[in-house]
C-alpha cells in the first residue's frame, strides 16, 4: 500500500505555515486520542498517523526533505541506500582526480551523540502554571572507568595494522581503484586491544539519569521543549546530542482548549433560564458567577475575558467560554405536571419568538 500523504493526513495543504499545522495536529490529536477512543483500533492507528506526520511536518529540515523527495526523504533505509550509491562514485572520482570530500579518505572524527525524544504527558492544570518535573531518562553516557576511551584503564587503542591508521583501504576492482571504510576499525584508524570491563570497549554505558525540566506555563499539545546537549553522550570525543521533550496535553472533564481559549458547558434549569439569576461555573482560577438575563436560550456564550490559558510565547491571557443548555425536567409528579400545563395554556407567540420564527419560515417554504 502506497504511503499516504502526511499533508492529506493532517487535513492542510502544502502551504500551511507552522501555525496552521499545529492547530490541525492538535485538533486531530485530541480527536483520535487512545483515552476517548478506548478499544477503538482504526481510532489508535489515526492518532498514530497524525503524530508521525507532525513529527515531519512541524520539523523544517524534515519537512523539506519531504517536499523534494517525497518518503524517500525521510526514509532512514532509502536515505541510506541513495548514500551508498553516491559514495561508491564519489570515492571512485576522487581517486581518479585526486579530490577528497571533507573527512573521506583519512580517519573516522568524533561523532556526535543522537538526540533523544521523550513524550511528556501533563495535565491542563500543570500547563496553566507551569511546573517543574523530573523525568527519570535511559540514556547512553561517557564510560566513566575509561573516560570514552573503550580501553582498560592504563591502556590505549593501538593504531589498526589493517588500514595504517588511516580509516580507509584501497580495494581493486577492474580498472578502478575503490576507496572504502576499513572493515577492522570501521574507519577510527584505531582498535582496542584491551577493552574497557565496563563498556566492553564501547566507550559509553546506559545509565537511567534523573534530569529536572522546566515547563513553562501556557504550554500545550505539539510544543516542544529542547535541552542541548542532554541526549545520548557522543563517540571518539564528539559532543552529545540534544533531547527533545515533547508535550501532550491530557483530556480535561470539563474544558476543552482551543489555542488560550478555553470552552465548557454548563446545564441551566428552565427556571433560570426564563427567569434569569446567578450561575456559578467553574474555572481553573476557582469558582467564578456568571449572571444569566431572562429569556436565555439554550447555546448562548458568555466569555470570560482574562480567565482562559497563558501564551507560552506571550501575547496575554485567553478567554473562558460557558456555553450554557436550558435543561428540560424530567420525573415530574401530577401537580408539577399540572402547573406546565396552565403555563403553557398562558403563552401565547410573543413568549416563544423562536419557535414562531421558526414556524413563519416553515411556512414560507412550503408557499
Amino acid at each position: 500500500m502506497a504511503p499516504q500523504d502526511l499533508y492529506e493526513v493532517l487535513g492542510v495543504s502544502q502551504t500551511a505555515d507552522e501555525n496552521e499545522i499545529k492547530k490541525a495536529y492538535r485538533r486531530l490529536a485530541m480527536k483520535y486520542h487512545p483515552d476517548r477512543n478506548q478499544g477503538d483500533a482504526e481510532a489508535e492507528e489515526r492518532f498514530k498517523q497524525v503524530q508521525a506526520a507532525y513529527e515531519v511536518l512541524s520539523d523544517p529540515e524534515k519537512r523539506r526533505a519531504y517536499d523534494r523527495y517525497g518518503h524517500a526523504g525521510i526514509d532512514p533505509h532509502a536515505a541510506a541506500g541513495a548514500g551508498g550509491f553516491g559514495d561508491i562514485f564519489g570515492d571512485v572520482f576522487a581517486d581518479i582526480f585526486g579530490a577528497g570530500r571533507g573527512t573521506r579518505g583519512g580517519r573516522a572524527g568524533p561523532t556526535r551523540g543522537a538526540d533523544l525524544r521523550y513524550e511528556l504527558e501533563i495535565s491542563l492544570e500543570d500547563a496553566y502554571r507551569g511546573i517543574t518535573t523530573t523525568l527519570d531518562l535511559p540514556v547512553l553516557v561517557e564510560c566513566g572507568t575509561c573516560n570514552g576511551s573503550g580501553a582498560r584503564p592504563g591502556t590505549a587503542p593501538i593504531t589498526c595494522r589493517t588500514c595504517g591508521g588511516h580509516g580507509q583501504v584501497r580495494v581493486q576492482q577492474g580498472f578502478f581503484s575503490l576507496q572504502q571504510t576499513c572493515p577492522s576499525c570501521r574507519g577510527a584508524g584505531q582498535v582496542i586491544a584491551d577493552p574497557c570491563p565496563d563498556c566492553h570497549g564501547a566507550g559509553r554505558v546506559q545509565k537511567n539519569r534523573k534530569l529536572e525540566v522546566k515547563i513553562p506555563a501556557g504550554v500545550d499539545t505539539g510544543d516542544r521543549i529542547r535541552l542541548a546537549g542532554e541526549g545520548e553522550a557522543g563517540r571518539r570525543g564528539g559532543p552529545p546530542g540534544d533531547l527533545y521533550v515533547d508535550i501532550r496535553l491530557r483530556p480535561h472533564p470539563l474544558f476543552e482548549r482551543d489555542g488560550s481559549d478555553l470552552y465548557t458547558e454548563v446545564p441551566i434549569s428552565v427556571v433560570t433560564a426564563a427567569l434569569g439569576g446567578e450561575l456559578e461555573v467553574p474555572s481553573l482560577e476557582g469558582r467564578l458567577n456568571v449572571t444569566v438575563p431572562p429569556g436565555t436560550q439554550t447555546g448562548r456564550v458568555f466569555r470570560l475575558r482574562g480567565k482562559g490559558m497563558p501564551s507560552v510565547r506571550g501575547g496575554g491571557v485567553g478567554d473562558l467560554m460557558v456555553r450554557v443548555t436550558v435543561e428540560t425536567p424530567v420525573n415530574l409528579d401530577e401537580r408539577q405536571t399540572r402547573l406546565l400545563r396552565e403555563l403553557g395554556e398562558t403563552m401565547g407567540e410573543h413568549h416563544r419568538p423562536r419557535e414562531q420564527s421558526w414556524l413563519d419560515r416553515v411556512k414560507r417554504f412550503f408557499e
